[in-house]
């Protein structure tokens, strides 16, 4: 459960306004938007407001709990990010290091430029991918559910998904290499299997199964009970059903908690989706990173590190990037760092926040944003897909902001 409830005044949150949040999540569950919803907004190392609303799983009238268990699909990304950053701690590799000094079926990528799924037309990609190239997702890659060029049709024709696939890391990334890219590694902002490869290089550079990794150096460390790639048996009861967004309004069932794949483990842990947690965990992990590295005495990342994380790695924003908009929302004045979103201009980005917050979400729609300079963070779960069927997440934002007095 997440740390006792601070009064909101005493962290500069307005209580009135902060209950602003509790009417929208529930007009949410009223319209049928999403099942169910869990909201922590937390300032100053402290929880200043919780609240749940609607059902964990509509079907079979299970309410919704703050200790409820969500899939959030790619903020799994973040922590795989922070892994691979602690094995950069130990000097095992430099940023603008190709990553065929450990995976080389890399070697030798050739680069889509043409023609159709028939017959396609490639050149030789210019340099390597870098470790920094998968960090910022700029390293060419794609996934196949993106159906939007040539490449995401081979993904899906061999088997490059690492939610679905029953093999090993090993087995998917060398089939990934084996496909051309979309672009130059580095010339353009591509949502892709990257952090998946990061998955696989942290497994290949520590010695040690990914997952294990992960549980044992970064999920445990920080206290973050509930986190896993699998329900334990025990807190089967505490799984959220699935949602997907109807077009004629409300949702569809689409994942049975009492029928999920994440109800046992799996061979392929997924460094870019696989995780379950709360937001409880989550809000744990926020805290660690507004602590630049460090939770309850325990350190994790120096500060320079996580600096460097949350800095704007791309030069200008997603949008000059190749990306003007991802899910529902812009990538004007957004930029990317190793693993976040970062914002640069709250104005360009046409939506409250502070340059410098940074965040990332989930395919059901679950979200969260760090805020440093008013040392905040906010988590956001439901379990709807895809993440763009409503804009929870921009309105959330405007809603926790605006809750801001000091």
């Amino acid at each position: 459960m997440p740390e006792p409830i601070a009064r909101p005044q005493d962290v500069g949150l307005c209580p009135k306004r902060l209950a602003r949040i509790s009417d929208w999540m529930r007009l949410q569950i009223e319209t049928r938007k999403t099942a169910g919803i869990v909201t922590l907004v937390s300032r100053r190392g402290q929880t200043a407001f919780l609240d749940v609303a609607g059902h964990a799983d509509a079907g079979r009238g299970t309410a919704m709990r703050a200790d409820t268990i969500f899939r959030i699909y790619s903020m799994t990304k973040p922590l795989t990010s922070v892994a691979l950053m602690m094995l950069y701690e130990q000097a095992r590799f430099q940023l603008d290091d190709p990553i065929t000094r450990f995976i080389p079926a890399f070697k030798g990528q050739r680069v889509l430029t043409g023609g159709s799924r028939g017959k396609l037309e490639t050149a030789p990609a210019h340099r390597d991918i870098t470790f920094r190239d998968l960090l910022t997702h700029t390293s060419g890659l794609t996934y196949g559910f993106m159906e939007a060029t040539a490449v995401d049709a081979l993904y899906r024709a061999n088997g490059v998904d690492f939610q679905t696939q029953d093999t090993s890391l090993a087995e998917i990334v060398e089939k990934a290499a084996a496909l051309p890219l979309i672009a130059q590694p580095g010339t353009r902002w591509n949502y892709s299997i990257a952090t998946d490869v990061i998955g696989y290089l942290v497994e290949v550079i520590s010695g040690e199964p990914f997952e294990r990794f992960l549980v044992e150096r970064v999920i445990k460390p920080l206290g973050m009970v509930d986190t896993d790639f699998h329900v334990p048996e025990g807190k089967h009861h505490r799984l959220a059903a699935n949602y997907a967004y109807a077009p004629d309004g409300g949702y569809t069932l689409i994942d049975d908690p009492a029928k999920s794949r994440y109800l046992k483990p799996r061979r392929v842990n997924s460094g870019g989706g696989g995780l379950v947690s709360t937001a409880a965990d989550y809000e744990r992990f926020c805290r660690f990173m507004l602590a630049k590295g460090e939770l309850d005495g325990v350190r994790l990342l120096g500060k320079k590190t996580v600096e460097i994380m949350t800095a704007n790695h791309l030069g200008g924003d997603m949008a000059a990037m190749g990306t003007p908009r991802f899910s529902e929302a812009t990538y004007e004045g957004i930029g990317f760092g190793l693993g976040f979103s970062v914002m640069i201009d709250p104005a360009k980005a046409q939506i409250v926040g502070s340059p410098g917050e940074y965040a990332w979400g989930g395919a059901a729609s679950t979200a969260f944003w760090v805020d440093p300079a008013e040392d905040m963070a906010v988590v956001f779960l439901t379990q709807l897909m895809p993440s763009s069927a409503h804009p929870f997440r921009r309105e959330l934002r405007v809603l926790s902001y605006q809750s801001i007095v000091d």
